[in-house]
């Protein structure tokens, strides 16, 4: 079973939304309402955004003793997408994802910290096989039973990495000064996961 098979959904809602006291439990996340993106400054003057369509991620919340808690996500990277085919294309050469040789890329944290609905997730982020820390700010958007008896729980977050770090070098001079890409990109995030539910004996 893949990690986000869930409960199968009733044809009759069994209740409305209700907010959930505690949120603490075992988590995956639910990619049709989870969207890994990121933006790039392009020929100095605009930005480029994608995302990736294909994703697996589980996590362990820990309200009590939040550094117990963890976080552990899997990429395809060639799911990379910015709506420009030609432009996606190149995104899976070696000049950048190197799809053939490094298909996926991952996140599994080493630290997690809470202040409240605002937390930071610090971890090893692995991109063409070299592994960089990096922290995550997050916020709590909310919890809830929906309507189909799954406990969701929702994140807002993001933060900004230097690509070059990860050996993501590529570029090209403009006539005018500055670069194509910027070396700078800004990861965002829009979770929404769904707890699991112990199986019954």
């Amino acid at each position: 079973m893949g990690l986000f098979n869930r409960k199968p959904v009733a044809e009759t809602p069994v209740e409305t939304s209700t907010a959930v006291a505690d949120v603490a439990g075992d988590y995956v996340l639910d990619p049709t309402h989870t969207r890994i993106g990121f933006s790039a400054r392009h020929a100095m003057v605009t930005k480029v955004r994608g995302q990736f369509d294909e994703f697996e991620g589980t996590a362990h919340i820990d309200t009590v003793t939040p550094a117990n808690s963890s976080v552990k996500v899997v990429i395809k990277a060639a799911s990379v997408t910015t709506g420009v085919e030609q432009r996606d294309g190149h995104l899976k050469t070696p000049d950048f994802f190197d799809i053939e040789n490094y298909p996926e890329i991952t996140f599994v944290s080493t630290d997690v910290e809470r202040d409240g609905a605002d937390w930071a997730i610090t971890g090893d982020l692995t991109i063409n096989a070299v592994t960089k820390p990096v922290t995550i700010e997050f916020e709590e958007t909310g919890s809830a039973k929906d309507p189909y008896g799954n406990i969701r729980v929702g994140f807002e977050g993001g933060t900004t990495i230097d690509r070059t770090d990860w050996g993501l070098t590529f570029n090209a001079s403009l006539e005018t000064g500055g670069v194509l890409v910027s070396d700078k990109i800004k990861l965002e995030f829009d979770v929404s996961a769904i707890a699991q539910v112990p199986s019954q004996a």
